[in-house]
């Protein structure tokens, strides 16, 4: 299968399988909550008319008997009535009465208690009637006993009858609830039955489905772990055979792809190792140069011969600290202050021999101390400002070393106010430098440590040149700050200076 054509995707597989378990209950479940929403509406319902129709029951006749009471004794007249807070205007409290049951009316659904919901409203109206002939009585002043046979033969009566329809409508509405109940437990038994039979059924179908899917998953990947094994024992001859048509085929496909290009890889590693210790040990012969080593031997003996015994000791000092640095026990990173010192014995061996047209000043930040940096990476920027810069001058010169933090990035610069390059020359050694130091003519040493930066830290490190004939050289070397944490940060006294004995 070529590699990315699934044809029968693992996840097309998984979310089938997931389908047959979870479409199902889904459906059950929009349907119970379907039903369970309109049983609860149902009963929200019921319950609402219920209670409207509860505190009519409570209220209604206490507060029109006594409300009709008052008037007929003229304790209150029907337009000073609604000025008592005890009292209630029967007009208002019919009008609310009629204005309740008429909307209970709208929502009740069962046949009983919207019958005794009729009853009532008649009975509403001709209590109205009623309470119009008693008010009609007491604007004609007619007699008291008359409107108190009202009270007793006329409204006491019919609003006894409000309360017994009330009541009458309650208990058909509770009774309403009751068969809704039934109804919902015969469903829920209906429902109980049914989820059983679908859940047996698609218990089934997903053990069977489960163990197609696992197999056909499992069996695979078993042989892809044994060729794997083998693999990482060094058998690059061995081949998965999968034929499912999914991605453990294509990932398959791609080990089998991998292992045919795997050797390649190692051998291009090797390569680049030897190549890399190559450079290193080429570098560090450029550092033990005998020339430069017979030459700071023979300013040992003319500062000797010539009775300078201060000089020639810290001399050797600084020549003993140079082969130090260089060799590092090995090691190939070393911290930004070894370095600083590594540099700093150099010149000052130099300085002894060109007195007469070196100086230098090294400015490097003391936070920067404890991160850590390639060995050799500024003595031979040092080294090529002072014999391609500076000793071409045939007059003064400085080389002035310098680092601080850039944005999380450290930046180191040698400097030198030397003889300097023309465009062409510069273009040229910019060219050099971006070469593998092995395919290097010129500027070896700039080349090496160009290469090293890359291959270590990455291709956005390494080095930039700028140069004006007559005017000198910069050097920029740009490395990422990385703390040096097992190495001990060392404590030198001379941490910057111009380098004078």
């Amino acid at each position: 299968m070529q590699s990315g054509k699934v044809k029968y995707s693992i996840k097309n597989k998984l979310i089938m399988l997931s389908a047959v378990v979870a479409v199902p209950f889904l459906v059950m479940v929009i349907y119970l909550l379907y039903a369970l929403r309109g049983y609860s509406s149902a009963y929200d319902t019921i319950v609402s008319n219920m209670t409207v129709a509860n505190n009519y029951n409570l209220n209604f006749k206490e507060e029109m008997d006594e409300s009709l009471y008052k008037l007929v004794v003229g304790a209150v007249t029907f337009e000073s009535i609604r000025q008592d807070d005890t009292l209630q205007d029967p007009y208002e409290l019919i009008n609310e009465l009629r204005g309740e049951f008429t909307r209970l009316m709208t929502i009740t659904t069962d046949g009983e208690s919207r019958a005794w919901l009729q009853i009532l409203m008649r009975n509403a109206d001709t209590l109205q009637d009623r309470v119009d002939d008693i008010k009609e009585n007491l604007d004609a002043e007619k007699s008291y006993d008359l409107n108190i046979e009202m009270l007793d033969n006329n409204i006491y009566i019919l609003t006894e009858l409000v309360q017994d329809n009330i009541q009458h409508y309650i208990y058909y509405q509770t009774k309403s609830i009751e068969h809704l109940t039934q109804q919902l437990n015969e469903r829920v038994e209906t429902f109980t039955v049914f989820c059983n039979i679908l859940l047996a059924f698609v218990l089934l179908l997903v053990i069977v489905l489960t163990m197609m899917i696992v197999t056909g998953i499992i069996r695979p990947i078993q042989e892809l772990s044994e060729v794997t094994r083998r693999i990482s024992q060094g058998d690059f001859t061995a081949r998965a055979e999968v034929e499912t048509e999914d991605e453990v085929e294509a990932l398959a496909d791609s080990i089998n792809s991998m292992t045919e290009s795997i050797e390649g890889f190692v051998h291009k590693i090797k390569e680049d190792e030897g190549k890399m210790r190559r450079a290193d040990l080429r570098l560090l012969q450029e550092q033990i140069n005998p020339h430069f080593l017979y030459n700071t031997l023979d300013t040992i003996v003319w500062l000797i011969e010539g009775n300078d015994s201060d000089k020639a000791v810290n001399m050797v000092v600084s020549l003993s600290e140079f082969f130090r640095l260089v060799l590092s026990k090995g090691k190939e990173y070393i911290t930004i202050q070894e370095e600083e010192l590594h540099i700093k014995s150099y010149l000052k061996i130099q300085q002894v021999r060109y007195r007469d047209i070196l100086e230098y000043e090294i400015r490097i930040d003391p936070r920067l101390y404890r991160y850590k940096i390639l060995k050799l990476t500024l003595q031979p920027l040092v080294e090529n400002s002072l014999y391609h810069g500076i000793k071409y001058k045939r007059a003064k010169g400085i080389i002035t070393v310098t680092g601080e933090m850039e944005e999380g990035r450290i930046r180191l610069r040698v400097e030198d106010n030397g003889v300097g390059m023309e465009p062409e020359e510069l273009e040229n050694l910019q060219a050099e430098i971006m070469k593998p130091c092995k395919d290097t003519g010129k500027g070896f040493g700039l080349a090496n440590v160009n290469e090293r930066i890359r291959m270590n830290f990455g291709s956005e490190y390494g080095m930039t040149i700028r140069s004006e004939a007559g005017k000198g050289t910069v050097v920029d070397i740009l490395i990422p700050a990385v703390p040096y944490e097992s190495a001990e940060t060392l404590e030198d006294g001379d941490q910057a200076g111009n380098g004078h004995f």
